[in-house]
């Protein structure tokens, strides 16, 4: 009988992650497993929750709602600077990840999602935000109980 993933494991996965459009966005089947331990949070919560229960081997295909993904997308998270809080010598293009500094000192990253003569908009909010994404998931190996 297969052990069943519980709290606390560590374990390993391939996975491949699709948009709504079932593009991928990320996978790591080119790659090595991924490997974490399930209720550290280092994973988004649906990711935990797909892992949980399964047995070495098992595969499982799931859609994660935005909530237990990367969360909905926040539009107090978006926010302007004027030009000129921004260093002349930068050239900021749309696309651009840039790093804001908090009131608190903490360093965030954001996307430039805007740029004109006036200002410039950023997005703080995490790319997947707001996205409800589906994963394929393939538990190879609990790697410790």
């Amino acid at each position: 009988m297969s052990t069943a993933v519980k709290s606390g494991d560590t374990v390993a996965v391939h996975y491949t992650g699709k948009l709504e459009d079932g593009s991928v966005f990320d996978s790591s089947r080119e790659r090595e497993p991924l490997e974490f331990v399930l209720g550290e949070q280092n994973v988004i919560p649906g990711f935990e929750k797909m892992v949980l229960g399964m047995t070495t081997g098992e595969t499982k295909t799931t859609t994660i709602p935005a909530a237990d993904a990367y969360g909905e997308h926040r539009p107090e998270m978006i926010v302007q600077f004027e030009r000129d809080k921004i260093p002349p010598d930068m050239d900021v293009q749309i696309g651009q990840e840039l790093q804001v500094q908090t009131t608190s000192g903490q360093a965030l990253p954001a996307r430039v999602v805007d740029t004109s003569d006036a200002g410039v908009t950023l997005d703080a909010n995490h790319p997947l935000a707001g996205r409800d994404l589906t994963f394929d998931i393939e538990l190879v190996e609990i790697v410790t109980e």
